[in-house]
């Protein structure tokens, strides 16, 4: 664990949150991909996020779930109090760097140009810096004084939403009777709980070596149970049934999903992901589950069938093929006649269709 590297993360809430809302289809923005990604990097020991929290006070929730101090800046004061969250989040990264000397890493969310010399004078202490912000909301002038930054679009876990299309005038239905009102749900007591899906299982395992692969070195089991814990502090590999971490790999490993060589210390094999051979196959895999999902429920949508892809083949990755999102993965796909993509706007969605349906 000493070799690990300690990570601060901080956040420019308000041009992440108003960044994503207008750049990803009114997607919400969520930290959980950020800390993912992250977790693949080293251990997150400081996690803060700046802003005036009276106007995003449905967002306070999933930021302490995910264990973020919320640091309150009011602006009700006029003018004058405009940039004090960003620069409350530049002193407090400053003083951080002098007297937590431990931490190796801060990462800066946001796409804001005026944090370019915070950028700087954390490299000039000696520090690893790494940007995330939304694609479309970044200054040009951000990213390259990083040492790396990650475009929030790209990281795994963000779909943007589909693009609305403007629906055509009908003439309007009578109005739906009123539902019931909604069963009030009973809490089930834990022993009743049914026991953790395998299969999601499979595909967090898969994400997770992709994601180290991509920071480089060799991906040990030792090294994977240690970043799915800091993924999800919970995890135990008993919950699935299983005696060891190491015999759930084994089990993996006969599904395809990953696959075991040796490692350079006894009893820490190195873990991998089969290969996937190229564009081709995964228009195949892609056309192949779009045809199943069809014959099973009679349509499918673009939305819920990444999961279903995965559910096949855990590895997947439209990233690791060079595509942004799964969305423009699919559009290659339809381009060599694949899949067909049309847009429903009964729907709010895109059905997928296959050259044999």
């Amino acid at each position: 664990m000493d070799d690990e590297d300690r990570i601060a993360l901080f956040l420019d809430y308000e041009n992440l949150a108003i960044g994503a809302r207008d750049s990803l289809g009114g997607t919400a923005f969520d930290v959980r991909p950020i800390a993912d990604a992250l977790a693949e990097r080293g251990r997150v020991v400081v996690r803060r996020a700046y802003a005036d929290w009276s106007y995003f006070d449905e967002d306070r929730r999933m930021l302490t779930r995910s264990h973020v101090e919320l640091i309150e800046m009011p602006q009700r004061m006029g003018a004058s109090r405009k940039n004090a969250a960003d620069i409350k989040m530049a002193v407090d990264a400053v003083e951080l760097a002098f007297v937590r000397d431990y931490v190796s890493t801060f990462v800066v969310c946001t796409g804001d140009s005026d944090f370019t010399p915070l950028v700087y004078k954390l490299r000039e202490l000696n520090k690893s810096v790494i940007g995330v912000g939304i694609r479309s909301s970044t200054s040009a002038l951000l990213p390259p004084a990083c040492d790396e930054f990650l475009y929030y679009d790209d990281l795994e876990g963000v779909e943007p939403a589909p693009v609305r299309r403007r629906a055509r005038r009908t003439t309007p239905e009578p109005a739906p009777p009123e539902p019931a009102p909604p069963a009030v749900a009973v809490p089930v007591p834990d022993e009743e709980l049914p026991p953790r899906d395998l299969d999601d299982l499979a595909v967090l395992v898969a994400q997770t070596v992709s994601g180290l692969q991509r920071t480089g070195g060799p991906v040990t089991a030792s090294v994977l149970k240690r970043t799915l814990l800091r993924k999800d502090p919970t995890f135990n590999e008993g919950d699935h049934g299983f005696r060891a971490f190491g015999e759930l790999l084994r089990h993996l490993g006969e599904r395809h999903v990953i696959e075991l060589a040796e490692g350079s210390a006894k009893g820490d094999p190195e873990v991998l992901l089969p290969a996937l051979d190229g564009q081709e196959e995964a228009f195949e895999l892609l056309h192949s589950v779009v045809r199943d999902v069809i014959d099973k429920h009679g349509r499918a949508a673009l939305s819920g069938l990444k999961d279903q892809l995965r559910r096949v083949r855990p590895g997947f990755s439209e990233q690791a093929l060079g595509y942004r999102s799964f969305l423009q993965f699919c559009r290659a796909a339809a381009t060599t006649g694949a899949i067909r993509l049309q847009w429903d706007d009964d729907a709010d969605d895109y059905v997928v269709t296959s050259a044999d349906n």
